[in-house]
């Protein structure tokens, strides 16, 4: 009995050698999303053997490229963006054009026409947020300072390409591409953009108004039944129909509909509920996405064209980065800020994809462009590990070689020394507490409150500078490092408190205050039980672990409402070594 089941053909193929090959490429440290790119290669028509139904892949592409922008709008956070905006913003819209300017240049050099070589260049110019996180994550510095700006400088050109995907479609014609061509002549370049900015406001407006009202509601209506498959449901369906939602009804992008369902959906106090349970699908299609991209790619073209993906992967790797380097220095961070964001951005990623995809789409890109954007994405993806494996060497090797590498590492930051008018109380006898987030902020308050002098030790400038405004003593750097804690003036302090749950340096972080100062007395906290065990073991200092803080903090709220009282303190004392 013959079965017409192209679909379930394709995601049998698709599935099954993408987990293959995502397996091995994990096992010798490479990205899984290298693997998932191979598998369409393999499966596509440009390599002998099966191909699967590349127009069913497309499709499929699709919902992966509605999730995937789903999931970032979900995790989207304009907090964390501001808290880096100073270099994020102004250092991912230069670098950005000046990316662009470098494909585009190389692309006038092969005689391309000027709007094919624009969208190549763009193509080149936005990292892949997913590489950069899993690159983070894996070593640790996820949470750190340099970790943050490298995240928010991926955000705002996520935000750049996202504006770009709702403005290319109608600017078309007058790009050049083969669709288009009758409206762009009808109406002018200017009435073309603002009609389309004049959707898209519609769009965002109805989201922000109504959305943000409507979607929370309708998530707690369907979470009351205390269904979890149709929770999921709901996520998917709204995520879904919402961006097709916007591209029927305001002719804006899948993907732009999609990012705003996530950020609204943000808003609700299901969203991280929402996030869980909507992952495994988001992954799934995602990786489905992956592999129709590899279909796309043409083997031939790395030995047709070699020098042709030679510089692109240069202007990837190279251009890029050293673009990247400069203007970190330029916004006077140290040496190791300018070298980590520098290796974030060295790799292209999901929004090359979906970029050059619509440029192929719109007939503005050739396929050799398509096939030049996905050779380098996987030769840039897979030499990424190597650049963060090697930054931290290469620091250490250009530091005792070079002068000028030794005076761009301590720059000369307004913020990172207590100004001279500082008054003596927070010089000496003071508490350093490093570290100013939600834990933080709340030991500062008290101090406060008990008019007990502090300095804060912070890596975030823009917070640092916040504070001073406020005329709150701190100074700016990672508190691991010497140099920010002498300029806490730890020599003469009386305590040091670490306020950041499980910092990666704080056996160095208080073997300096040790050194400094012998008879300082040391706080931390930290989230993870080993760890705790193992600072107790080693008598750093006193270590609260997470569930003794809550214990401590909730016995000492019920108690403050039956026997308010100087008591209260000695029972939840009592109670977190208890817990």
């Amino acid at each position: 009995m013959e079965h017409n089941i192209p679909l379930i053909t394709t995601l049998a193929a698709g599935f099954g050698i993408a987990l293959v090959l995502g397996y091995l490429a994990e096992r010798i440290k490479v990205p899984a999303l290298v693997g998932y790119l191979v598998a369409g290669i393999i499966i596509g028509p440009g390599t002998p053997g099966f191909v699967a139904d590349v127009h069913l892949a497309s499709q499929l592409s699709e919902i992966g490229v509605m999730l995937l922008m789903f999931g970032v709008g979900l995790h989207f956070s304009l907090k964390d963006l501001l808290a880096v905006k100073r270099i994020a913003v102004p250092g991912a819209v230069v670098q950005m054009a000046l990316a662009t300017a470098l494909g585009a240049g190389v692309a006038w050099l092969w005689d391309w026409h000027w709007g094919s070589g624009l969208i190549f260049g763009l193509s080149l110019s936005c990292a892949s947020t997913v590489v950069l996180l899993k690159a983070l994550e894996t070593r640790g510095v996820l949470e750190s300072m340099n970790g943050r700006i490298a995240v928010g400088w991926l955000v705002v050109e996520d935000l750049a390409t996202v504006l770009v995907l709702v403005l290319l479609p109608p600017l078309a014609g007058i790009l050049g591409g083969s669709t288009g061509a009758e409206a762009a002549e009808a109406t002018s370049l200017w009435t073309t953009i603002a009609l389309t900015l004049l959707q898209v406001g519609a769009f965002i407006a109805l989201m922000l108004v109504a959305g943000r009202r409507v979607l929370p509601w309708f998530l707690w209506l369907v979470a009351r039944t205390g269904s979890r498959e149709l929770f999921t449901l709901a996520v998917i369906a709204s995520a879904i129909g919402i961006a097709y939602g916007a591209a029927q009804l305001f002719s804006v992008s899948f993907a732009l509909g999609a990012f705003f369902a996530g950020m609204v959906m943000r808003e609700s106090e299901f969203s991280h509920r929402a996030a869980q349970e909507s992952l495994p699908l988001r992954d799934a299609f995602s990786v489905l996405f992956f592999v129709s991209v590899g279909m796309l790619f043409r083997p031939a073209i790395l030995i047709e064209q070699p020098l042709h993906v030679l510089a692109t992967v240069a202007i990837i790797i190279l251009g890029k980065s050293a673009a990247a380097f400069g203007l970190v220095l330029a916004f006077r961070y140290p040496l190791n800020t300018a070298l980590t964001v520098s290796a974030s951005l060295a790799q292209i990623g999901e929004f090359s994809f979906i970029l050059a995809g619509l440029g192929l789409s719109l007939g503005l890109l050739p396929a050799e462009g398509m096939s030049l954007v996905l050779a380098a994405a996987l030769i840039s993806i897979a030499l990424n590990p190597v650049l963060f494996a090697v930054n931290e060497p290469f620091r250490r090797w250009i530091l005792k070689r070079s002068a000028l590498a030794r005076r761009l590492e301590q720059r000369g930051d307004p913020y990172a020394e207590l100004p001279m008018s500082t008054e003596r109380k927070y010089l000496e006898g003071q508490v350093v507490l490093v570290g100013y987030g939600r834990v933080g902020r709340r030991i500062a308050s008290a101090l406060q409150a008990r008019g007990i002098p502090y300095v804060v030790a912070e890596q975030n400038r823009e917070l640092v500078e916040s504070l001073r405004n406020r005329g709150i003593a701190a100074v700016s750097g990672n508190a691991a490092e010497p140099a920010v804690l002498i300029q806490a003036h730890i020599a003469r302090a009386a305590m040091l408190v670490v306020a950041i749950a499980d910092p990666i340096d704080v056996r160095q972080m208080a073997g300096i205050a040790r050194t400094l100062n012998a008879s300082i007395e040391i706080v931390l906290r930290t989230h993870n039980e080993d760890e705790s065990v193992m600072l107790r073991k080693d008598a750093i200092g006193t270590v609260f672990y997470g569930e003794e803080e809550l214990a401590r903090g909730m016995t000492a709220h019920v108690l403050e409402r039956f026997a308010p009282g100087p008591q209260v303190h000695a029972a939840g004392h009592a109670a977190g070594h208890a817990a």
